[in-house]
């Protein structure tokens, strides 16, 4: 490609340089355009817009592909851990032994939350929403943690990523089981991450809890496969507040309010509701049937994706992931015999493989998440829990980046012109 991109405008000629990541589609360097010319660009959803620079996540929706710092998806999430994936979205690389072991003990000593949080969560309803408590006490965390919001600091932002990364998973135990009106457990210094969480959501003080290995790694790799997506509608919402130089809690806690939407973090309590609605494995050619008329409202949820125009390279790694934890929970319910015949159904149906309509990674998680006992109301919370790394590694990202301006975009006016006010009793 060239590089500078010519424009003609109002009979004047116009060049913009053309930027070149390392891989990915070249970029057109508009950031003098206004002042030359005038004029705005317009781009919705900013589909085809660059809003920064980034070393930390690529994706080739076209081909499948999804890497953090360089390393294949499904590499990370067959090979490695959800702390060393943290470790790699933080600092660039892949852990020594020894860093591993530092990082761990390090992200281990933060799960604790100040004791006068407890009372925080009382002052909720019973019955609300994960994700409401969720934007509330996170977004609260600046209060108790003063001591690491200032940005400008390198030490404190370090502190306050490690706090997050942290205490998401105590949090999240904490709103699950403020809902049922259990005890809240402290962690367990002696578990690992996702054992932790496990324990402290199912637990309970009156007996002792055993973690299961597969279960507890069937939930790392979905830690794994949330942790980070590219300039996604949450991380740019966190990147966006974090510009104006908002504390790092709050920036996470606009994140999670994103993410609640359910377009976005809610699409595989979609996918779950879909299949409890089809119900048994011999209605699925009549939903499938109803998904190709154009003339009905009814669509397949966890099927396809807005970047991937291929097979979801984390659906791949679910797969597999889905038939341990059955097997494992001897799994019985026709919830997920649909599941398993209805992506059997779309993989091989000439219709779904030419418009590309392959089950994505929300198809498979929340069937796992359903099989291991959450309810719906958690699974946004599971993916806050996990997308927290890479928020905060964008975050972090974002306020060292020397290009980095407040945001502002812009806006294609419709409104009326100028006019005079006129006093209410002559309207």
């Amino acid at each position: 490609m060239s590089d500078a991109a010519k424009l003609s405008l109002d009979g004047k000629d116009f060049e913009y340089p053309v930027l070149s990541g390392t891989i990915g589609p070249d970029v057109v360097d508009i950031r003098k355009m206004y002042g030359q010319t005038g004029a705005f660009t317009y781009d919705p959803g900013f589909t085809s817009t660059a809003s920064c620079r980034s070393e930390i996540t690529y994706i080739d929706g076209d081909e499948g592909v999804l890497l953090h710092r360089g390393y294949p998806i499904g590499e990370l999430a067959e090979k490695s851990n959800f702390m060393e994936v943290c470790h790699l979205l933080l600092n660039g690389e892949l852990p020594t032994a020894d860093e591993l072991d530092a990082f761990t003990g390090t992200i281990t000593r933060h799960t604790m939350v100040h004791e006068q949080l407890a009372t925080f969560f009382r002052g909720f309803r019973r019955d609300a929403h994960p994700m409401a408590i969720m934007c509330g006490v996170v977004g609260a965390l600046s209060a108790f943690y003063h001591d690491s919001t200032d940005v400008h600091d390198p030490v404190q932002r370090t502190i306050a990523s490690h706090r997050l990364i942290a205490k998401m998973p105590t949090l999240a135990a904490m709103a699950y089981k403020y809902s049922l009106g259990q005890p809240f457990l402290y962690p367990d210094n002696s578990l690992s991450y996702t054992g932790n969480f496990l324990r402290m959501t199912f637990g309970v003080p009156a007996e002792p809890y055993v973690v299961n290995p597969v279960i507890e790694r069937a939930m790392d790799r979905i830690f794994i496969l949330h942790a980070d997506h590219e300039q996604n509608a949450s991380t740019s919402t966190v990147r966006l507040a974090g510009s104006s130089g908002a504390n790092p809690f709050a920036c996470i806690a606009a994140g999670i309010a994103c993410l609640w939407g359910p377009a976005h973090g809610g699409a595989n309590e979609a996918a779950l509701n879909m299949l409890r609605e089809i119900g048994t494995v011999d209605r699925i050619p009549e939903y499938i049937a109803r998904a190709k008329d154009k003339n009905d409202p009814f669509r397949l949820m966890g099927f396809g994706h807005r970047v991937y125009k291929n097979y979801d390279p984390r659906a791949t790694v679910m797969q597999q992931t889905v038939r341990e934890v059955f097997a494992e929970l001897k799994v019985n319910d026709p919830v997920f015999d649909v599941a398993l015949q209805l992506e059997e159904l779309a993989l091989n149906d000439p219709y779904f493989v030419e418009k590309k309509l392959f089950p994505n990674v929300d198809f498979y998680s929340g069937v796992i998440l359903s099989a291991i006992g959450f309810p719906t109301s958690m699974f946004t919370v599971l993916f806050a829990l996990a997308r927290t790394v890479g928020w905060v590694a964008q975050w972090n990202e974002m306020i060292t980046d020397p290009d980095q301006k407040i945001g502002r975009p812009r806006q294609l006016y419709t409104g009326p012109t100028q006019r005079e006010y006129v006093p209410a009793d002559k309207r």
